[in-house]
């Protein structure tokens, strides 16, 4: 995906897939850096790696390089209790598996209440709306699309409220754009995909 701001590119988010057998691990490269009001830079570089067993989640690892900040998330599928432990930069705890990470692979962070952060591990609460089918156009492409959006469900500060506005692929169910606002329009937008054994 391409990462834009007010327009235009300053970065990717790129998801690559290895299936084998009954199991499914996803790599991820995020790295951006734009001017905040025209001064501040702000830079993000990432890896993560999610890993499926039987489609249920078991492992999910992230380091961040936020600016001057490093950010983590290292969580497991814990079997006996049949939770999710997350020892994140932000939240250290236990999570429902209902929960989802917030990857925006993966469309079933639109049928979640909660989402998990990929960058610390905190807890996001949130509520879904399905707004109308649209058609976008996206390089060059027409695509028929649901649009929903993901607000928070909680009372929280306005720097970590949720507000995205997300068109997934009626056909495919990818999710092909994100938008939010902050300090301007940003947007993550899918640029290719392919299938590949």
């Amino acid at each position: 995906m391409d990462v834009l701001k007010n327009g235009k590119k300053i970065g990717y988010n790129n998801y690559y897939f290895k299936f084998e057998d009954n199991k499914l691990d996803i790599r991820n490269e995020i790295v951006f850096s734009t001017k905040i009001l025209g001064l501040k830079i702000f830079r993000v570089d990432g890896k993560s790696t999610e890993k499926f067993e039987n489609g249920k989640l078991v492992e999910f690892v992230s380091e961040t390089k936020q600016n001057n900040k490093n950010k983590y998330v290292f969580l497991k599928l814990n079997k006996e209790k049949n939770v999710f432990e997350i020892d994140g930069s932000s939240f250290k705890g236990e999570a429902n598996l209902s929960s989802v990470i917030g990857s925006w692979w993966n469309h079933e962070v639109l049928q979640a209440t909660t989402q998990i952060s990929p960058l610390s591990g905190s807890l996001k609460n949130q509520e879904v709306y399905f707004i109308k089918k649209q058609k976008i156009v996206l390089n060059k492409k027409e695509y028929e699309t649901n649009h929903f959006k993901i607000v928070s469900r909680d009372h929280v500060s306005k720097n970590k409220h949720l507000n995205f506005d997300i068109w997934q692929d009626t056909k495919s169910k990818i999710i092909l754009k994100v938008t939010y606002k902050k300090y301007g329009l940003w947007e993550y937008r899918i640029n290719k995909y392919k299938y590949s054994n």
